[in-house]
């Protein structure tokens, strides 16, 4: 450790549900087989949309939880409740005491479907058939709120909405309660399930999703000439943190440890990215993590197929890093998850270090000529790596970094 450098948080649980599967080890395997989660929306809703596709979870969560209690809870609640209780299983069930462990969870929209949907059946039948959950259905701490109610957990229910950074920034703050002394134990990541008539349109509109009804496998192109934009996703993924001394006190597990994270703000555009703000959070994350550039070996990039989106970050990393990381980009396969996209992209972080494959982007035909970095493609890239780094940036210049290194 460098002098002055803080200790980092070890990542002893894991646990997803996505677009590839409905756990973590079946969402990490589709990502080193190059599947595709993206599908066309058959139901009659999606008929005149402009975008009729989407990455849905492969498997409802309301089956998982099954159909009684999940109607209390909004689709994004029940993708969280899964991933949190496979992650909390992955990493043993740690014994803590309830005001030591903690809960962040991010989402970008939360519970919007049940604001929707019962904004309708005001609507059409009346205030008398509007469900009483819906309040705690469409509050965007809902899933942090049925998180730590399963859990016990008292020191303290956060939830991060920073767009499509959410999922990172929650997990960066989860490092934070950790190195504060506020939590030995932290549950962390995010959620979002608003696969929608509303939100796909809207996006639609402001000309930042794929078109590519007909080929949905083949809809999300990071870093390729022929990318058109991004495909909506809905899923959940979620990690354990723990104080390094006490995961190893209990002999826990370590998947890898959270060495460091970077947060910053553009304050200069509600949708179009910075490349300055996008430095300085991969600079911070480094500076937390006590590492150079050249410690890091691989980056899991932001890189949601937008045309000016994938070139600005492919600069920013050359910039703050330099051209040498192996990169890669799972959206090309999950599709976007919003305010959970950033867990995903932790997960998958997590997992190539541990075991050593960085997975190859999807549908990258013809690498755009400005991207002047090592992407993988074709097949998993396979080796080890002390250090990884993963991107996500949000709508509203919002910017995180989480920097990881390999398990002790």
């Amino acid at each position: 450790m460098k002098d002055g450098m803080q200790a980092g948080a070890s990542v002893t649980g894991l646990g997803a549900t996505t677009p590839l599967g409905g756990d973590a080890d079946t969402t990490w395997a589709g990502m080193l087989e190059g599947r595709s989660g993206i599908t066309l929306i058959e139901e009659d809703w999606a008929e005149g949309l402009p975008v009729r596709i989407a990455g849905r979870m492969q498997v409802d969560p309301a089956e998982v939880l099954g159909r009684v209690p999940a109607r209390r809870l909004d689709r994004c609640q029940q993708a969280a409740l899964v991933a949190a209780r496979e992650a909390w299983a992955n990493a043993g069930a740690p014994e803590v005491e309830p005001e030591r462990l903690a809960v962040v969870i991010g989402t970008g929209v939360g519970g919007a479907r049940t604001t929707l949907a019962q904004d309708d059946v005001l609507e059409q039948a009346g205030a008398w058939k509007v469900s009483p959950y819906t309040v705690p259905m469409l509050m965007p701490n809902g899933p942090a709120a049925t998180v730590s109610i399963e859990f016990g957990a008292r020191g303290g229910a956060h939830t991060p909405v920073s767009a499509c950074a959410s999922g990172s920034e929650a997990i960066a703050m989860g490092l934070d309660l950790i190195r504060l002394g506020r939590a030995d134990v932290v549950i962390a990541g995010g959620a979002e399930a608003c696969v929608h008539p509303l939100t796909l349109a809207g996006f639609a509109q402001a000309r930042a999703l794929s078109k590519r009804n007909d080929t949905p496998q083949e809809a999300s192109r990071p870093f390729d000439t022929g990318r058109d934009g991004f495909v909506l996703g809905e899923g959940a993924a979620l990690v354990v943190l723990e104080r390094e001394e006490f995961a190893a006190a209990r002999g826990a597990r370590v998947h890898a440890t959270l060495a460091g994270a970077g947060t910053t703000s553009d304050a200069h555009h509600i949708t179009s990215a910075d490349s300055a703000g996008q430095v300085r959070a991969m600079r911070m994350a480094l500076s937390s993590a006590g590492l150079d550039p050249l410690d890091v070996g691989h980056v899991n990039a932001h890189a949601t197929a937008t045309p000016t989106g994938d070139l600005t970050e492919a600069r920013s990393i050359a910039e703050a890093l330099g051209t040498h990381p192996a990169i890669t980009a799972v959206k090309s396969m999950t599709g976007h998850l919003c305010g959970a996209a950033g867990a995903v992209g932790a997960l998958a972080t997590i997992l190539a270090l541990r075991d050593g494959a960085i997975p190859a982007v999807r549908n990258l035909e013809d690498l755009d000529p400005e991207v002047k970095l090592d992407i993988v493609t074709g097949r998993p890239r396979r080796g080890r790596w002390a250090a990884a780094m993963t991107n996500s940036f949000g709508f509203g210049g919002h910017n995180a970094s989480l920097a990881f290194t390999a398990a002790p």
